[in-house]
């Protein structure tokens, strides 16, 4: 991908969160990276590295699969090449936001997740009520050839009272505003896989 392509593609997400509140891209990353960053994906829940995630965070986490099934891993840099280069494209996107929407964006996190066949996350909000710092979410996708009869859409509740249903196929990019866009992951007949990631402001405990 050229720089100049780069850059459009950044200042479209830019535009799309100022006036709709989420944006999706199909094409965010490089066909190779994404690949790379599916088998890396893979690789690791095949070693047990991915484990359940929780709902809630602290002391009050646990694990609610009823709630939400994925299994996660988190991101360190220093991961892969793969990783790294994906942490990068992320904070190309998080200057951006900066620069454009004056979010005063200081970092990213940001985890593998994988959700077996059949697995759900119910209708959320990634805020948690007692930390602001998530302020915009990011999720990439790493699945090729997903069909829509497959499933595993996640269902987008837009302001206007409407819905919108966006399939996990492989290199499209999701970014909405964390507080704002209540979302939920359908379930699917194949294993699907992404990144999830959360830009993050300057904050604290609420």
């Amino acid at each position: 991908m050229s720089t100049s392509t780069h850059s459009a593609l950044l200042a479209r997400i830019v535009d799309d969160l100022a006036e709709h509140g989420w944006s999706l891209q199909p094409l965010f990353a490089p066909p190779l990276l994404t690949l790379e960053l599916a088998d890396e994906c893979r690789k690791r829940a095949a070693q047990g590295d991915l484990t359940p995630a929780g709902v809630g965070r602290g002391s009050s986490q646990e694990v609610r699969e009823g709630v939400r099934g994925d299994r996660i891993q988190w991101l360190d840099a220093g991961f892969s090449p793969a990783c790294d280069r994906y942490l990068g494209l992320l904070d190309e996107l998080r200057l951006a936001l900066n620069r454009e929407l004056y979010l005063g964006l200081e970092d990213c996190e940001c985890h593998f997740a994988l959700y077996p066949p059949g697995a759900f996350y119910q209708k959320h909000v990634d805020r948690f009520r007692d930390d602001d710092r998530r302020a915009v979410s990011a999720v990439f996708y790493l699945n090729p050839d997903w069909q829509p009869e497959q499933g595993g859409a996640l269902r987008l509740y837009l302001a206007d009272g409407t819905t919108r249903e966006v399939l996990p196929e492989a290199g499209s990019l999701l970014v909405f505003r964390s507080a704002d866009l209540p979302h939920e992951v359908l379930p699917a007949s194949r294993e699907r896989l992404s990144l999830t990631g959360w830009f993050r402001r300057r904050g604290g405990i609420l």
